[in-house]
């Protein structure tokens, strides 16, 4: 097995990976307690991988299967780019590698057991997992390693395995970005790093009750986005709870299978809003930067990084990536009666072209949208409507209205959020 993944030439192994440990762990050795030790703890890390994305069946295979996927090489970032089938030399490679991953799929733990007296490897190899709630594991990661490691096990030669792996890449890319709908971004002790969300909430469009024309004219501008059309950065903003963020939320979930990604920073983070758009500019997928709660105090000035990335930066900003972001302000800076003077002796000389330019970042959004507080019969639909969804029953219709009304009068107002929060407390009322 060793020997079979240091001969791998484009789909390289590192020499400290859990396959590795595996690959060392069955390697014969005349120190049999050694070698059954190095065995039990490489199995160990290999169930906790598992458990983290919800695997199943053949562990050996998802591992590898992972590693197929993952891999960020000269390959499998060109068949990300160049969905198309295209020829050269670097097949002959792919042959090769694909060939020992053929053998490394099937291989055959038995004599090793025998060897050391062990079955653990047959265990891993036939694994029945214990069903999870999914908010605890990586979901998305998990089913479609499973998916495609059924494929890949079914597969009759090394040929056949590298078709299936490449209309993998060819749908969804390789590496974090084909396994995850959203990100955060962090500065890393040498370059900065984009770290997947794991567990983002299964929100779509259907959850917000209301906004119609909102949530239309939000997937508009993100499926003309998508298909390669001019579209607007876009700003949401209105009243609290009112659900700017679910959208948000919503238009990853839904349009990720067509190749959506979603990014979120923080204000504080703008300043590196141009080395993130160094990275993504060379990714074949529709990057949407997401902001949420902006707004900018008097003497905050991060807005002006994020005015030079949208435009008037000496570099464009990439046709790929839009900024969609949220906020309680329409202008996204505090506005002061000081502001409203054009001459201030203590201040600026011309106050009003201080107001222009924090104001201008407004008009960097193409597209502006309101999300404002419900009436009250579109807040009694929406307590309605998701009293339904949560399958909450034993009240009237004039019951759950009358505790809507009790419950916005302590709880700051009407909202979908307070709505949902409302229900919340019921449904547990109930089940205790």
């Amino acid at each position: 097995m060793q020997n079979r993944l240091e001969n791998l030439i484009i789909y390289r192994v590192d020499k400290d990976s859990l396959i590795m440990r595996i690959a060392e762990a069955v390697n014969h050795s005349e120190n049999v307690e050694k070698q059954r030790s190095l065995c039990y703890a490489a199995v160990k890390e290999l169930l906790d991988v598992a458990t983290k994305y919800g695997w199943n069946h053949n562990l050996w295979q998802c591992l590898l299967t992972y590693h197929l996927l993952y891999d960020e090489n000269s390959y499998t970032l060109s068949k990300e780019r160049i969905t198309d089938e295209f020829d050269g030399s670097i097949h002959q490679f792919l042959r090769h590698d694909m060939q020992l991953f053929y053998e490394l799929f099937h291989y055959d733990f038995s004599e090793v057991e025998e060897s050391l007296n062990v079955d653990c490897f047959r265990i891993i190899t036939d694994y029945q997992a214990i069903e999870k709630r999914e908010e605890i594991v990586d979901d998305l990661t998990g089913t479609k390693i499973i998916e495609i490691n059924q494929k890949l096990a079914n597969a009759e030669n090394g040929n056949a395995m590298l078709k299936i792996i490449d209309d993998f890449y060819g749908r969804y890319g390789c590496g974090k970005f084909a396994f995850h709908k959203a990100f955060r971004i962090c500065e890393g002790a040498n370059e900065l790093e984009i770290i997947p969300i794991t567990n983002m909430a299964k929100i779509t469009f259907h959850d917000l009750i209301g906004y119609e024309s909102q949530k239309k004219e939000l997937a508009e501008n993100t499926e003309a986005f998508l298909a390669g059309c001019q579209a607007n950065n876009v700003l949401l903003y209105g009243e609290s709870g009112t659900g700017k963020s679910t959208s948000i939320k919503a238009i990853a979930n839904q349009y990720y299978e067509q190749g959506l990604r979603l990014i979120e920073i923080h204000k504080h983070q703008f300043y590196l809003l141009n080395e993130l758009m160094q990275v993504l500019k060379s990714r074949n997928y529709g990057f949407i930067i997401y902001m949420d709660d902006l707004s900018f105090e008097e003497n905050e000035i991060e807005y002006k990084y994020l005015k030079a990335v949208i435009e008037g930066d000496l570099e464009m900003k990439p046709n790929h990536v839009l900024i969609y972001a949220t906020s309680n302000r329409r202008h996204l800076i505090k506005e002061t009666w000081r502001d409203r003077s054009d001459v201030n002796a203590n201040q600026d000389i011309h106050i009003s072209e201080t107001m222009s330019e924090k104001l201008s970042l407004v008009a960097r959004f193409g597209i502006s949208i309101y999300y404002g507080k419900p009436s009250n019969q579109e807040y009694q639909t929406i307590v309605t409507e998701l009293a339904k969804a949560a399958h909450l029953t034993g009240y009237s219709e004039q019951e759950l209205w009358q505790a809507a009304t009790a419950w916005e009068l302590r709880h700051g107002g009407v909202s979908g959020r307070c709505a949902r929060q409302l229900i919340d407390h019921l449904k547990a009322t109930q089940i205790q």
